[in-house]
């Protein structure tokens, strides 16, 4: 029997890559994959539970798509971390989910569903430290030139206040022959913009291969054919290696573009944090890119408010945000995670003082990416086409500098039509804190 399937994927691109797997399987089944949840015979909701927020986020859209259980729905399936960390909460709290799956048990979607049909309420998890299997099928959700490749599992940093070990286990590099497969097969599908992910991209082959070696699969993902673009998240600036950077200098496909979550620039937070590096690595490092790879855009993540966090220590962090000119950045204020240290850290700071210090970091970050938008006024950018906008009467799309979902957008105006996963050379007229507004010049022969 085949069904309607439709799925709610929330959190990061490795959540992503999940839900495209679910779907890809139960699309090889002969089920039907729609976009209207009014639609869907089962939904299934694959949630986060990183931070406060985003659990909250799933709670409540879980909630939501229940509603459609007095519709057409038939079963609601909660996949996905939040699934994985507060099983047992899930299920005693939320009578409405039909079946749970764990981080670990997301390729056995099928088998959950014919289970469910028959009555039961399977529940899987505890499996976050297995290997998923090799070759399973996805259909790619984003879009038609842009796929996200998983090159690890996991995480074995245990920064003091992070759930992922928790949630989606310990570290586990993929093998290089399996990436480069998968790869291979992207690529032949018509992707032309290839996103490398990983909770920690920079430790890539050290549990099987005894040292780091992205660089070399990066290297390698540049000699097959029909990628234009290879983007890399996440950098963890310790384990930035030279060779990595060689190869984002040397290789024209790989882009100019570094994410790195530094999290803070105070030696004591760091310490306290757990990460491996203290300001001076993080200012060298920084330093050393924009030197060695020309035009590179530099992205970040911050925390606000860490326990013990003085009103000195989060003017320091102001002051080098100000000195650093990051062009992107994001700011969480700190959420207390049960199970991990920093729960248990004296010294927290209220809420009110969180928000603040938040606001305040990104109101100076705001200040920062006008005056970069500003500085390409004038400058002609290669742009990936996504769409056209209604409203504006406009394309839109993104540049080198600008990951999907994350980033700002490219809006552009063009005489002729111009395709979704194209590329067009784009003259920059104007700008805002976080997008930028032009017109095609001329259209990259690359994509005809």
């Amino acid at each position: 029997m085949s069904f309607n399937i439709g799925i709610v994927s929330l959190g990061c691109a490795k959540n992503r890559t999940d839900s495209e797997t679910m779907l890809g399987i139960l699309s090889g089944k002969g089920n039907k994959i729609v976009s209207d949840p009014a639609e869907a015979d089962i939904i299934i909701v694959n949630t986060c539970g990183f931070i406060e927020a985003a659990k909250q986020e799933s709670i409540d859209t879980i909630l939501e798509m229940a509603e459609y259980k007095k519709g057409k729905c038939r079963l609601l399936i909660a996949a996905g971390c939040l699934s994985e960390r507060y099983n047992e909460d899930v299920l005693s709290e939320l009578p409405e989910v039909d079946a749970l799956v764990g981080v670990g048990d997301y390729a056995k979607i099928a088998e959950v569903i014919d289970e469910a049909m028959s009555g039961s309420r399977p529940a899987l998890y505890g499996h976050m430290n297995d290997d998923a299997p090799e070759g399973l099928p996805r259909l790619i959700t984003t879009g038609g030139a842009s796929a996200y490749i998983k090159i690890a599992e996991g995480c074995s940093n245990n920064c003091t206040y992070c759930a992922i070990p928790m949630i989606r286990g310990k570290y586990r590099s993929r093998r290089e022959e399996d990436i480069l497969k998968e790869a291979e097969e992207l690529a032949a599908e018509g992707i032309k913009e290839l996103i490398v992910i990983a909770q920690d991209t920079t430790r890539y082959g050290i549990d099987i291969y005894g040292g780091y070696k992205l660089a070399d699969l990066l290297r390698k993902l540049c000699r097959i054919d029909g990628f234009r673009w290879i983007r890399v998240h996440y950098f963890y600036i310790e384990a930035i290696t030279d060779e990595l950077i060689a190869a984002m200098a040397e290789e024209e496909k790989l882009c100019a573009y570094a994410d790195i979550p530094i999290q803070h620039i105070n030696d004591d937070i760091l310490r306290r944090m757990a990460r491996r590096t203290n300001g001076a690595q993080i200012r060298e490092k920084i330093s050393k890119l924009r030197k060695n790879v020309p035009n590179i855009t530099l992205r970040t993540s911050i925390i606000a408010g860490f326990p013990g966090e003085t009103e000195q220590q989060h003017e320091e962090l102001c002051e080098f945000i100000r000195e650093a000119r990051f062009d992107r950045m994001g700011v969480f204020a700190y959420s207390e995670e049960e199970g991990t240290a920093a729960a248990d850290f004296p010294d927290k700071i209220d809420g009110e003082t969180k928000e603040r210090r938040a606001a305040h970091l990104m109101e100076i970050q705001k200040g920062i990416s006008l005056e970069i938008n500003k500085s390409k006024l004038g400058k002609i950018m290669t742009v990936l086409c996504e769409g056209y906008d209604e409203s504006s009467y406009l394309y839109y799309g993104r540049s080198e500098a600008d990951s999907i979902d994350v980033d700002g957008k490219v809006y552009f105006a063009a005489e002729d039509e111009v395709l979704s996963g194209e590329f067009v050379d784009v003259e920059i007229l104007d700008c805002d804190e976080y997008d930028l507004t032009g017109k095609v010049v001329n259209t990259d022969e690359y994509s005809e």
